[in-house]
Formats: C-alpha cells, structure tokens, sequence
C-alpha cells in the first residue's frame, strides 16, 4: 500500500477590485461567505490562512529607488493572499474555484511555492 505524498503549498493571491455593482450589503454578504468558507477550508486542512493587504505601500526598486504604492504600473488591487494545500496546481485551482468572491470583481492567481533557496540555476533570468 503505497502513502499520498503529503501536500505541496500553492499561493493564491486575491486580485481586482469589488463589481461596482454591488451595494455595501451585498459585498458584506460575499465576505462573510468567505469567512465561511475560508473556515471550512482551513478546518479540512486545505488552506492555511493569509492576510488582507492594506492599499498603502512603498516599491523598491534598483539601487534604492523607492516608489510610492505597491501597484508597479498595474490598476489592479492586490488584496490579499493565502496558501492551499494540494496534490498539484489543478487541484489548488478547483478547491480556489469555490471562493464565493469569484464573479464578483476578484480573481486568483495561484502559484506554487518552493521550497527550495533560490540559485542562478532555478532562477528565470532575463534574456
């Protein structure tokens, strides 16, 4: 009988900006359905909780260059992040899939973690 290797970690970072459709009742609504859900998550063993980000920031940039605003060049709002665990990327994707948040302004970008330090050989270089 062979055992399941244990999980690999995917980051999911929270992307966009809420519908400007929705009223303050309803995205108060979606979000406690996220706790909901988010709870249920984390109880299953599938998620480990992340943090909301605040809007405020600074970007680093080359030899000391510090900007204001974590956003680059982007509109979009990174609002938050958090870890799934997960036999592989498609299966992090389907478990993210169920954020009520999705279809309402927000989407995910997963991302696998590594566990591995960084060295010039796992490390995409610019060309």
């Amino acid at each position: 009988m062979s055992e399941r290797p244990p999980p690999a970690e995917y980051l999911v970072i929270a992307r966009g900006q809420w519908d400007k459709t929705l009223s303050r009742e309803e995205i108060r609504k979606v979000i406690d359905q996220f706790y909901t859900w988010i709870d249920r998550l984390v109880d299953e063993g599938k998620i480990k909780r992340g943090q909301r980000l605040t809007y405020e920031g600074k970007t680093v940039v080359r030899q000391n260059v510090i900007t204001d605003g974590p956003f680059g060049e982007s509109k979009e709002v990174i609002g938050g992040y958090w870890h799934v665990l997960a036999g592989n990327l498609d299966e992090a994707a389907q478990i993210a899939s169920s954020n009520p948040c999705l279809g309402r302004g927000l989407f995910f970008e997963i991302r696998p973690v590594d566990p591995q330090c960084a060295t010039p050989e796992n490390t995409l270089q610019a060309r």
